[in-house]
């Protein structure tokens, strides 16, 4: 056998590098599945931000204007509304309560005409709110304990709303019941479908479930703008589902429940009185107007285990809670 040449030999090593070097060039790309596109690398998803909402609220006293983060805004309402000794899920019910005003005001308005386009004052015209400086003062070394209770009630419903065919309600709601919450078409203008009277017996338990007032009867006649006859208690002419007076006649004259109410000063329109010599002593049962949810009912509820979302159920008849980011219009709140 005659040996190789050294230039066959070199010729046979060009030419095997001449197929070996485009294998290498591939072999790192080999796993990539063949697509005819550019092999990109996707961006990672971006995170969804919570939405911020600022809400505008008059501070009567100061007479200025506060921007407050609507959950904080919540928790400054709660903890004005209802006592921080309440059970939880009470406190979350109020919170909805809370919330669901502010989103309902914000997406349409009110009639008032408030400094800076305020949303809201700070007092019971609307809901009463006290910021967390004011707070402290109220509350003094048991604020940490209430606040972080209040606080916890407040996420634990962050976002949410009631609704009734997918709008923020008329939240309204009260201290304490006569036994029973009231239609809100006889108590206010006009009925509200979900703002009907249901039966209330936990508020017997509250401080406020019965009072005694004792007005001179000069100031009773003039207040009423009447002379009344020292044996005349009044004629109730009728009641309203609640069980509160929804017309009397007294002296000749005829009243609804609400103007005796509001013109005397009562805690309530479930009244009886009594002349006991010069002064008038009225008799009332319940405290507020009544319509919505109880606050002491709420409570009650609570301490037998319910939880906030069969509290709000209960008193507004209906409704639905849901996050209001879904109510149409919520998404330009931000933008405000």
């Amino acid at each position: 056998m005659k040996p190789i040449k050294p230039v066959v030999i070199a010729a046979i090593l060009v030419l095997a590098f001449s197929f070996l070097i485009p294998a290498l060039v591939v072999l790192p790309f080999h796993n990539d599945k063949v697509s005819g596109k550019l092999h990109e690398k996707k961006p990672p998803k971006e995170e969804k931000k919570a939405v911020s909402v600022q809400v505008s609220v008059y501070r009567s006293m100061e007479k200025k204007v506060d921007r407050v983060p609507m959950e904080d805004y919540v928790a400054g309402v709660v903890a004005a509304e209802m006592p921080a000794t309440f059970k939880l899920e009470a406190l979350k019910a109020q919170a909805l309560t809370a919330r669901t005003f502010i989103v309902n005001r914000m997406l349409n308005g009110g009639n008032r005409d408030l400094p800076d386009n305020a949303n809201v004052t700070d007092t019971v015209n609307d809901q009463v709110y006290l910021s967390r400086d004011e707070l402290k003062n109220v509350w003094g070394k048991a604020y940490q304990e209430k606040m972080e209770k209040i606080d916890k009630a407040v996420a634990a419903t962050e976002g949410e709303i009631i609704t009734y065919h997918n709008k923020p309600i008329d939240a309204a709601f009260f201290s304490t019941s006569n036994g029973y919450t009231e239609n809100a078409g006889d108590y206010w203008s006009s009925a509200v479908p979900y703002l009907k009277s249901v039966k209330s017996p936990w508020d017997q338990n509250s401080p406020k479930f019965k009072k005694v007032t004792s007005i001179p009867a000069t100031a009773f006649e003039q207040k009423l703008g009447i002379r009344i006859q020292a044996n005349d208690t009044g004629t109730v002419l009728s009641r309203t589902e609640g069980k509160r007076v929804a017309k009397i006649k007294i002296a000749g004259k005829v009243f609804t429940g609400r103007q005796v109410r509001e013109k005397l000063g009562l805690p309530s329109s479930d009244f009886t009185w009594e002349r006991k010599g010069k002064e008038i002593e009225i008799i009332t049962k319940g405290y507020g107007h009544g319509v919505g949810m109880s606050q002491y009912g709420a409570n009650g509820m609570a301490q037998e285990g319910k939880d906030y979302k069969a509290i709000v159920a209960y008193y507004y008849q209906g409704v639905t809670v849901k996050p209001f980011s879904q109510i149409a219009g919520a998404g330009a709140l931000a933008k405000r």
